[in-house]
């Protein structure tokens, strides 16, 4: 069957007598008030219409657009086409509701934007901070730490953030239709606040405070806080695989360095191929960390921080440092979690989980009982390699040895007063006032009930191993 061909004068008759006259004088108006050169809209909206033969073939293709549609994409004539994107303030960071539309959401990166400044890039787009919510499903309580500090779980990758550019909706021949605007992006926003009006009724330590995220946002400096606490909160995040955004529980620390509230999500806590379980970050509670500002939202009073972007900044610095990283050199490291038999320190951005075996000769029952977050301790390099950034230190090793010169205080023979430091194997630690350990068994009319860690006893010393550096005794009783 022939398709019926389309007049070519029907469309431009239609445009120029339209049903309702005054959409037409509104949209003639707004053209008349930003004239434009030929060469300038040729630039900005592209090339002119088609000649007449272009024009018949395309017409007798594609059915002609209703003349409102046209009007609505050139837009309603009271704002102009320039102030458009000025017209309402924008907020910094979307805290009432994290959800967005699906044809709102960026599906792609800028063209220009490169896999460098994609990894630079915050994974978190927004925090929803008006209420906790519940917390995030998996992530049951064991009762031993010491299996989460040392395995870290698997990772999850969230793309960064991108600046999604505004549509231009197709027009009619003859119509002016809005210049593409490209929307701000977080610094863009950040830049046009108007700091001396927000911050003119603070007292001079708020002034402070403020000036120091001010500091940290632009120039990517690093703070040093406390976390005073873990909340979950809804984190507005984007699917790798499908390129969707997604809203996600998950726990936040939470730092006050004076009156502003700074959030550190958790994936802002580990890098990605070490990240830790959740029980984890909820017993870092007192612990000192370092953190850069990624996003300021001035007029809710908050801020959202990266733990792991202060890590790389630190762990760089280190790895530059010959009088840091050299074997041997005596350094600071910070307690961040601990567990019964196993702790996670902070060495210069390396994350690192140490035993009783590295803090201490003596041995200790439960290191909650000596080691909390937050505590700064020296350390010894033990060994630091550049090119896998594999550091190990010793904590104990800052200090001389007891077993050294303990087999002259000790003689084989002398009894010596001694506390039950643990129990492992049907063996017994004990630990002298110098901090010798002795291994001991009992002697044969006691059993292992009648002696309880924290109990005095006095034991006999049987024999020392020079190449064990270990101490052996027998119980005989109760002290």
């Amino acid at each position: 069957m022939a398709r019926k061909k389309t007049t070519p004068v029907e469309e431009p008759e239609q445009l120029q007598h339209p049903e309702n006259p005054e959409e037409t004088a509104g949209q003639t108006g707004e053209a008349a008030e930003f004239p434009l050169a030929e060469d300038d809209a040729d630039s900005i909206f592209g090339a002119g219409p088609p000649e007449d033969s272009e024009t018949r073939e395309a017409g007798s293709e594609q059915p002609p657009e209703k003349p409102e549609e046209s009007h609505e994409a050139a837009g309603d004539g009271d704002i102009p086409p320039g102030d458009a994107a000025s017209a309402a303030p924008v907020p910094l960071l979307d805290l009432s509701d994290t959800e967005q539309r699906e044809e709102e959401i960026p599906q792609g990166t800028a063209e220009g934007e490169s896999a460098a400044s994609q990894e630079e890039t915050s994974e978190v787009f927004s925090v929803d901070i008006s209420e906790t919510a519940p917390a995030p499903a998996g992530g049951e309580t064991p009762e031993d730490l010491d299996r989460l500090l040392e395995d870290p779980a698997g990772s999850g990758s969230v793309v960064p953030q991108t600046t999604p550019l505004t549509p231009v909706e197709n027009t009619l021949p003859g119509d002016v239709a809005e210049p593409p605007v490209r929307e701000k992006s977080d610094r863009q926003k950040f830049f046009e606040l108007k700091f001396n009006r927000l911050d003119r009724n603070l007292t001079p330590e708020e002034r402070q405070e403020w000036n120091s995220i001010y500091a940290s946002y632009r120039g990517r400096s690093a703070l040093t806080g406390t976390i005073i606490g873990v909340d979950p909160f809804s984190v507005q995040v984007r699917n790798p695989e499908t390129g969707m955004m997604e809203k996600q529980t998950m726990y936040c620390a939470i730092v006050v360095p004076y009156r502003v509230r700074i959030v550190i999500p958790s994936s802002e806590m580990w890098e990605k191929d070490k990240v830790r379980p959740d029980f984890v970050l909820q017993n870092m509670v007192g612990a000192n960390i370092d953190f850069i500002i990624i996003k300021v939202d001035r007029e809710a009073g908050f801020a959202i921080g990266s733990r792991r972007l202060a890590d790389r900044s630190q762990r760089y610095f280190f790895a530059h440092r010959p009088n840091l990283n050299a074997v041997g050199t005596q350094i600071k490291c910070r307690m961040l979690s601990v567990g019964p038999r196993r702790c996670l320190v902070d060495c210069y951005g390396h994350d690192i989980g140490l035993t009783q075996r590295e803090l201490r000769y003596t041995a200790i029952p439960d290191l909650r009982t000596e080691y909390h977050p937050g505590q700064e301790l020296d350390c010894i390099v033990k060994l630091y390699d550049p090119d896998t950034d594999r550091l190990e230190i010793s904590v104990k090793e800052t200090e001389s040895n007891p077993f050294d010169g303990a087999e002259q205080r000790h003689p084989v023979g002398a009894r010596r007063l001694a506390m039950i430091a643990g129990k492992y194997g049907g063996g017994v630690f004990c630990n002298l006032p110098d901090g010798t350990v002795c291994m001991c068994n009992y002697s044969y009319q006691h059993e292992d009930s009648d002696f309880l860690v924290g109990d005095n006893v006095m034991l006999i010393v049987q024999r020392f191993d020079a190449e064990k550096r270990q101490m052996y005794g027998k119980i005989l009783t109760k002290w």
